[in-house]
């Protein structure tokens, strides 16, 4: 008997760990709700976990058995749990983040010292990467710390196959399984932790507010629904059209990868039927209408993505402090400013920077933002408005679905020019050149700024050019500029100068 521990892998197909154990079978499954990670997450990201727990749930279900949850210290809840089940392991996906690692070796203690059956082991595995963080070095046997090179080794790697769903015969059934669940609850109510099969609590419950961002169908069906849409069309014209907010030609997956509601394995065997179809030219008609585009490179493009992830998984891994420091050493620490009224600016999407106020304003209608606007609103909090990048980090992990603690650290320190590989200080984004390069007819701006709707898109890329008189007469309600982007770059130059110890 195993005890399988669902973490971000919130699925039943391509999950190497509880494929793994289903091979032995029988298995109990179980997911924690635990405190400890709750606090750093966001209303957005516990609406969906809930949504595809509830999912999961129903995937054992209809397997005869049941998903057991617990709330509670998984270090208090799985020792007596694999106990009363008389499990031979507690199998589970390894997690790569410092804290997921201080957590995991914790509960592994915590089942050695559990005085249950002498047997009673634990197994992990890796799963939420094609490659686990620790293999893809340099020829030296050091990490990486520049893509290109990452990219280059990681493509060539044969990538595993998506491992199967286990079947009703490898699962604990549902009655078995509920008399362990009773055996256990009374125990854990004294101890302030709860257990249930199939319940889940209600947000409410957790502490948070229901969120105001719209929602998206949580689990494997919605990610499977998002996936097959993509490869359809968008997956061939992504090269050409990924930077461009307003065509929205993503795959929408971030979330999905994120809580491991699919598989990259399943993930990457899409993109081996896109390449397929791309080498036979049956992608062409996808493509008709762009010039130039390429669906072999657009698919290859999307692989890189891919890549990304895990290159960033990787640099945090190898550097668990990088969630809290900045991974480039400066000869002095860098001047970010105090300014609680700027930053306010920037989380309400008021700055005057349209495609900056664009994206804030995304966020908090959809608790997503574009990757390219991504980049122009960090770009903007740390070298327009000279803010330390953690505070931008922790309003995105506040408020995006698809938060990602490698990905957003690594994109954060990217544009603060504090990271691995990242954008060179002295290369700032301007803003307005941004927006009309992405956005030229101001499509995604308007969608998310209703004041400046109907106005010129010329105007709306000038904005900070324009005088108080004619801002007011075309767009009344939004607000100026609140930095000059000419100053402010100048002041970000020297700050970073400062900062490496040149001379002013």
């Amino acid at each position: 008997m195993d005890l399988f521990w669902h973490r971000r892998d919130l699925r039943v197909t391509d999950n190497v760990g509880l494929s793994a154990a289903a091979d032995r079978g029988p298995v109990v499954p179980c997911f924690v709700l635990d405190d400890a990670v709750l606090e750093h997450a966001g209303p957005p990201r516990v609406r969906y976990l809930l949504g595809s727990l509830a999912e999961l749930r129903d995937a054992y279900r209809e397997r005869g058995s049941d998903l057991i949850v617990g709330h509670g210290d998984p270090a208090e809840i799985l020792p007596r749990l694999a106990n009363a089940v008389d499990a031979d392991r507690v199998v589970w996906n390894r997690g790569y983040s410092g804290l997921a690692r201080e957590r995991d070796a914790r509960v592994e203690e915590s089942i050695a010292e559990s005085g249950g059956t002498e047997s009673l082991a634990v197994e992990t595995y890796h799963d939420a990467v094609l490659h686990d963080p620790d293999s893809i070095r340099t020829n030296k046997g050091d990490p990486y710390s520049v893509f290109t090179y990452y990219w280059k080794k990681w493509r060539d790697r044969e990538k595993a196959a998506p491992e199967p769903a286990p079947s009703a015969a490898d699962l604990l059934d549902a009655e078995r399984l509920q008399v362990v669940v009773d055996d256990v609850a009374a125990d854990l109510r004294a101890d302030d932790a709860t257990i249930a099969a199939g319940t889940l609590p209600t947000i409410t419950d957790l502490g948070f507010a229901e969120p105001a961002a719209e929602s998206i169908p949580a689990g494997t069906s919605g990610a499977r629904d998002r996936l097959s849409s993509f490869r359809e069309e968008d997956v061939f014209r992504y090269e050409t059209l990924r930077d461009v907010p307003a065509a929205s030609v993503t795959s929408g997956l971030s979330q999905d990868l994120s809580f491991g509601t699919i598989g990259p394995r399943e993930v990457y065997a899409a993109t081996e039927d896109a390449m397929a179809r791309a080498e036979a030219g049956d992608a062409d008609a996808a493509v008709s209408d762009l010039e130039d585009a390429d669906p072999v490179s657009s698919v290859t493009e999307f692989r890189s993505q891919l890549a990304w992830r895990e290159f960033y998984l990787q640099v945090l891994f190898h550097n668990p402090e990088t969630v809290s420091r900045n991974y480039k050493t400066y000869e002095n620490p860098i001047d970010w400013r105090e300014d609680p009224d700027a930053l306010a600016a920037w989380k309400r999407g008021e700055t005057g920077y349209p495609i900056v106020d664009a994206g804030m304003r995304q966020l908090r209608a959809e608790a997503f933002m574009h990757n390219r606007v991504r980049m122009i609103v960090a770009s903007f909090l740390t070298k327009d408005l000279l803010l330390d990048w953690r505070a931008g980090y922790a309003h995105f992990r506040e408020h995006l679905r698809d938060h990602d603690t490698a990905n957003d650290v690594g994109g954060w320190q990217w544009a603060a020019s504090t990271g691995t590989d990242a954008q060179p200080y002295f290369r700032i984004f301007n803003p307005m050149t941004q927006g009309e390069r992405y956005d030229p007819d101001a499509e995604y701006v308007t969608t998310y700024v209703p004041e400046l709707r109907g106005v010129d898109p010329d105007l709306i890329h000038s904005w900070h050019e324009l005088d108080p008189e004619r801002r007011g007469s075309v767009a009344p309600e939004y607000p100026a500029p609140i930095v000059d982007h000419a100053e402010r770059r100048e002041e970000a130059l020297a700050t970073f100068e400062a900062a490496r110890g040149e001379d002013s």
